[in-house]
């Protein structure tokens, strides 16, 4: 297993840009967006697109991607966590095998500050977010438009 980081310094092209928005938009499954939403975050986080940047994170097996994290940069540090974890994604042929933990601890490791992310309460990853640390503080309200 092989890990990579991607971010303003170590440089992610668009062919490795459309395959990590592919590889989330497939394993995603029920939590995920649509393919553009996708590829908005990792421009994001590659500082493709106007921001902050961020890191997208990868694990591959013999050059196939079976994980992925995206987490883009906030610039509110003083009032809410530095980053936010936008997509967490393992190939569903390797869920259950430690993956999952492999790739965020190494996510976490390789950010500066705080991280929030958003799950759902169904969402059988939260156990996973809770043994590493993740709290739920707040409760998120949304106004939708």
């Amino acid at each position: 297993m092989t890990l990579h980081t991607y971010d303003a310094f170590n440089r992610i092209t668009p062919l490795e840009i459309e395959r990590v928005a592919n590889f989330l938009y497939t394993h995603l499954e029920n939590y995920g967006d649509e393919k553009s939403a996708i590829r908005k975050a990792i421009e994001y986080a590659a500082k493709e697109r106007t921001g902050l940047g961020g890191a997208i994170f990868t694990i591959e097996d013999n050059k196939e991607i079976v994980g992925a994290v995206v987490i883009n940069k906030t610039g509110m540090d003083e009032y809410i966590p530095e980053n936010i974890l936008v997509y967490i994604a393992t190939h569903k042929e390797y869920r259950g095998k430690g993956l999952g933990k492999k790739i965020m601890k190494y996510a976490i490791e390789n950010c500066q500050g705080d991280i929030a992310l958003h799950v759902e309460k169904d969402n059988p990853a939260k156990f996973l977010y809770e043994k590493l640390g993740f709290t739920t503080p707040y409760l998120e309200m949304r106004l939708k438009r």
